[in-house]
C-alpha cells in the first residue's frame, strides 16, 4: 500500500526537503565542505525553521541505514530518492555526509550568513508568493491575455486573497532590500518564473518597486451618483 501523505511526512518529510534543494544542483558534498545546495538548505532552514534541522539529520541517517528494498519501493511504501547524479552505491555514503554536515552545523552553531539565494530551490523557498505571482501571471502567454503588465497586476490583486497580496508585497520589499545589481535582479525574476521582460522604461528592480506600490495603492471606489 502506498504511503499516506501523513505517514510520508512523518517519516520522510524533511529528508524530502533536503533532496529537493538539489534540483538542478550537483551532489558534490565532501566531508570537508557542504555543497552549494546543502548550504542553501541550511541557510534558509536556520532562518525559518531551525527546529527542522534535527529532524532532517535523523531522517537522513535512518534512510541511509535502512534503505528500501525493491519490493517496498515498487509498492510505494518507501520514499524513492530522485536521481541526484550519483552511482547507487554512493547514495548511502552521501546521505551520511549530509547528516554529518547538518549535525555539525547545529552542534557548533555554524549558520550560513544571510545572503541572496544561491539556488533555484532557495529562491522559491524564500520568496514563495513571488514565485507564484511571476511564474503564474507572467508566463510567455501573458501578452496574449492582458493588455500590459499593469493589467496583470490589477487582475492578480482583484482575484487574490488580500492576505496573499500582502504577503507578496512584503516579499517584494525583501527582494528589493537585497540591493542586488540589475543583472542579478534579472536573474532573480527569471529564477522565480517570469518569462517576459519588465516593461519599458523600467529595469527589473524598478518594475518590482512599482509593482509593490501598485499592489498597496488605495483602490478606486465608486459610490452611487449624487
Amino acid at each position: 500500500m502506498p504511503l499516506s501523505p501523513l505517514e510520508h511526512d512523518r517519516r520522510y518529510g524533511e529528508l524530502d526537503q533536503v533532496i529537493r534543494a538539489y534540483a538542478g544542483q550537483p551532489a558534490d558534498d565532501t566531508p570537508d565542505k557542504p555543497s552549494l545546495a546543502l548550504t542553501a538548505y541550511l541557510r534558509h532552514t536556520w532562518h525559518t525553521r531551525p527546529w527542522a534541522l534535527a529532524i532532517a539529520e535523523r531522517q537522513l541517517r535512518e534512510y541511509a541505514e535502512h534503505p528500501p528494498g525493491r519490493l517496498r519501493l515498487r509498492l510505494g511504501e518507501f520514499y524513492a530518492i530522485p536521481d541526484v547524479g550519483l552511482p547507487e552505491g554512493e547514495i548511502q555514503r552521501w546521505l551520511h555526509c549530509l547528516a554529518d554536515h547538518i549535525k555539525h552545523s547545529v552542534e557548533e552553531g555554524e549558520v550560513p550568513p544571510p545572503a541572496a539565494p544561491g539556488t533555484h530551490w532557495e529562491w522559491h523557498a524564500r520568496f514563495p508568493e513571488t514565485g507564484q505571482f511571476l511564474g503564474g501571471w507572467f508566463s510567455q502567454d501573458m501578452p496574449d491575455e492582458f493588455a500590459d503588465h499593469d493589467a496583470v497586476i490589477d487582475d492578480y490583486r482583484a482575484s487574490t486573497d488580500p492576505h496573499l497580496v500582502a504577503r507578496l508585497t512584503g516579499e517584494l520589499h525583501e527582494l528589493l532590500a537585497l540591493d542586488l545589481g540589475e543583472s542579478d535582479y534579472a536573474l532573480a525574476v527569471a529564477e522565480l518564473g517570469m518569462e517576459v521582460d519588465a516593461p519599458a522604461p523600467y529595469s527589473p528592480s524598478g518594475w518590482l518597486a512599482v509593482t509593490a506600490e501598485r499592489l498597496t495603492a488605495p483602490r478606486a471606489e465608486y459610490g452611487p451618483p449624487t
